[in-house]
């Protein structure tokens, strides 16, 4: 299947990269990993008449922790974030695990899974539960947005037609912080979620009582979602299975799940509640294990 025809430009620097797209406006689509882009492209979805190539920009690849944020750029791949290291939580590496296959990560950029906005999108996910924002550089300077506002619907978001995501904030992991991720699909691999639930843990010093939580979910609403009714359950409350069993009827129920051909939604909603509570045991674990490393 062929490609439309495109005009091709590769910037070597941010402000480049605006410029060029601040001339071309709706006529140009940034590129990165271009999973997304180039199948696009192929089954005639899109049509642009120029692709703006953002692998040059070296603003948009570094890493780095300050004060106890971390920065990630956003032409990280998947397969990057995947191999975990001190700068990425263990909860998205789960997620950008889980992402397609290896050929897939390899490609993948944090930033396109952020742009693109699917509903299931594994990196998105963890991100909407570690509490991050993204940074959107733009013609008028920049500026941050909190990921629980920055999705809107399926491909859509608040990130203005003439603004590049050039990073995503986020907490640097410490002890008593601990993750979980469950995905459910019709395979083992390389399948859109029909559920994912993502669950963030934060710890009293007690390692017992629930600091913060936060619980996010996937493929249930037009857009990822936090749970506020499971995080009120959850905060405060001693860590376990009773809690974390009223944490899941309490994320089942603000589901917003609908029948399709892949799924029924009342399926949907069962599903949100069992991976939830495999998520909050696994979050549990982990914040547990950083607590006795610490020790």
């Amino acid at each position: 299947m062929l490609l439309p025809s495109f005009d091709y430009y590769h910037p070597q620097s941010l402000p480049e990269a605006l410029s060029l797209l601040g001339e071309m406006g709706d006529q140009a689509r940034p590129l990165a990993g271009g999973t997304d882009l180039l199948v696009n492209l192929k089954l005639k979805k899109l049509a642009p008449k120029v692709l703006l190539d953002l692998s040059g920009l070296e603003e948009l690849q570094g890493n780095g922790t300050d004060e106890g944020l971390v920065s990630l750029g956003a032409l990280n791949t998947a397969s990057r974030l995947a191999s975990g290291g001190p700068e990425v939580p263990g909860l998205l590496a789960m997620g950008a695990g889980s992402l397609g296959s290896p050929q897939v990560r390899n490609r993948a950029t944090l930033g396109g899974n952020l742009v693109t906005a699917r509903p299931a999108a594994d990196i998105c996910l963890p991100l909407l539960a570690l509490g991050a924002r993204v940074v959107l550089a733009g013609p008028s300077g920049q500026r941050q947005v909190s990921l629980d506002g920055y999705f809107k619907g399926p491909g859509y978001t608040v990130k203005e037609p003439g603004e590049i995501l050039t990073h995503v904030l986020l907490d640097a992991p410490r002890p008593g912080v601990g993750g979980g991720y469950q995905k459910l699909g019709l395979r083992q691999a390389m399948e859109i979620a029909l559920v994912n639930v993502a669950a963030h843990l934060e710890l009293e010093d007690d390692g017992k009582t629930v600091a913060l939580a936060r619980v996010a979910l996937g493929a249930v609403a037009p857009f990822p979602m936090l749970s506020p009714g499971a995080a009120q359950v959850l905060q405060g409350a001693p860590a376990g299975e009773k809690i974390f069993t009223e944490a899941a009827e309490a994320a089942a129920a603000e589901a917003r799940p609908i029948d399709d051909h892949r799924g029924s939604a009342a399926y949907r909603q069962d599903m949100v509640r069992t991976l939830t509570l495999r998520a909050l045991r696994q979050a549990l674990s982990q914040a547990q294990g950083s607590k006795e490393e610490q020790a």
